[in-house]
């Protein structure tokens, strides 16, 4: 059922100091969905000859009878500017009954555009520059549709409703983007529309937008399991030699995220300058997240050594001063997949699937407790490293039979 607004017209007069003879200026107080603005009617009257109960001024002079007349055809012109927005189907606020009664130039209006662009202004050097892209990438979207959908290159902020939500959300699951080989799936989709609604509650604190348009708009998130390479998956991958050297300069890098839970983006900026001694006095990696900016540290395991011996006279690396000969994510992706094609492995070879497999397989898996789990993948909650802990069964299975033994052994 749509919410009725409520409105109201009362007149008023303000007067600068509290004398009889002082004269007070006439406003009249308009309240739209229990918001409150005044307009002047550029008139004065003496409190003395004022009706406030009634909001007119008293007697039966001329003069009065003229400022009566003219508070109600003042009120009358806004009553009509309310009742135009309602037929016109814009959005009641008591900011536009004014605007419309002043003749305010309407297109001073804040758009969806002009939002995501004041955000980006404001989130610059607060969010890292990989969730900033990814609000880029959202509004890229939002400005197809909206091309599609309404034929122009923006909306009013007043577009943003529950229809809206739906038609963006059809869009996006029907989208063929030219860059991928798969429309999005569920949780993609929700990852842009969560993103719309960031901006939504950003409009609604800066009071852009009257009400949260994804009051009645769920986000449906669908649980996923996240996968990893096994012991065994991971020993094939390196035993594999091969004669390509972008493909090895790829796998290498890829193996270093296996055994250090880097991502791609942080690996990439790896220099020797990150290599330093921790407290057991061996080699340890510490740098920043580039998606949180929280510190990590992690020691080295042999593996990961040896990777980095490796690539140590390689002239890419030496020239960009990295640990690795670094390509693009793009490049990156399609090496991964013909490596995976290669070794005849099914999984989809990313970073993400290397940080998963160094958080179950490498870490979990071997008895590391979660607690340092999490501070080496750099999460900033314990409760997104228990994700990982749900799938090694495995690990559960070993647990579960020492506790045996052990039980035995104290019963004899």
């Amino acid at each position: 059922m749509r919410t009725m607004n409520t409105f109201g017209i009362h007149f008023v007069i303000r007067v600068t100091k509290q004398q009889k003879n002082e004269m007070g200026a006439v406003f009249a107080r308009v309240t739209v969905n229990s918001r409150k603005t005044e307009i002047s009617l550029k008139a004065k009257v003496l409190p003395k000859n004022w009706d406030m109960a009634i909001g007119k001024a008293k007697g039966r002079n001329l003069d009065v009878i003229k400022l009566n007349n003219h508070i109600e055809r003042v009120r009358s012109l806004i009553t009509d500017c309310y009742h135009q927005l309602i037929q016109q189907r814009q959005q009641v606020t008591v900011e536009a009954v004014k605007s419309l009664y002043l003749g305010e130039d309407k297109e001073e209006g804040m758009t969806l555009i002009k939002l995501s662009e004041y955000h980006k202004q404001v989130e610059t050097g607060r969010l890292a520059p990989g969730t900033l892209k990814n609000y880029t990438t959202t509004v890229s979207y939002l400005q197809r549709f909206i091309r599609k959908q309404y034929k122009k290159e923006d909306v009013y902020l007043e577009k943003l409703n529950y229809k809206f939500m739906l038609d963006f959300e059809n869009f996006l699951h029907s989208h063929k983007p030219t860059d991928h080989q798969r429309p999005m799936n569920n949780n993609g989709v929700m990852k842009h529309l969560e993103r719309l609604k960031k901006l939504a509650n950003m409009a609604v604190t800066m009071d852009w937008l009257e009400k949260d348009p994804f009051s009645k708009y769920k986000l449906r998130f669908e649980k996923v399991e996240r996968g990893h390479l096994s012991k065994e998956e991971l020993v094939v991958l390196e035993k594999k030699n091969f004669s390509i050297e972008r493909l090895q300069s790829v796998l290498d890098m890829f193996l270093f995220s296996c055994y250090t839970g880097l991502a791609y983006v942080d690996i990439s900026k790896l220099s020797r300058e990150h290599i330093c001694k921790g407290i057991d006095g061996k080699d340890w990696l510490m740098t920043k997240r580039e998606k949180t900016n929280t510190l990590v540290k992690v020691p080295l395991l042999p593996q990961a050594v040896q990777l980095i011996s490796k690539y140590k006279n390689h002239p890419a690396a030496v020239a960009n001063e990295t640990l690795f000969p670094v390509v693009t994510n793009q490049r990156m992706n399609g090496y991964l997949k013909e490596i995976a094609d290669i070794c005849k492995i099914k999984k989809n070879l990313t970073f993400n699937l290397a940080r998963h497999t160094f958080a179950t397989t490498v870490t979990l898996s071997n008895g590391v407790p979660i607690e340092s789990v999490s501070k080496m993948l750099g999460h900033t909650s314990i409760r997104t490293t228990q994700i990982y802990a749900k799938v090694v069964e495995h690990k559960l299975s070993e647990d579960m039979q020492n506790l045996k033994l052990k039980m035995a052994s104290s019963q004899r």
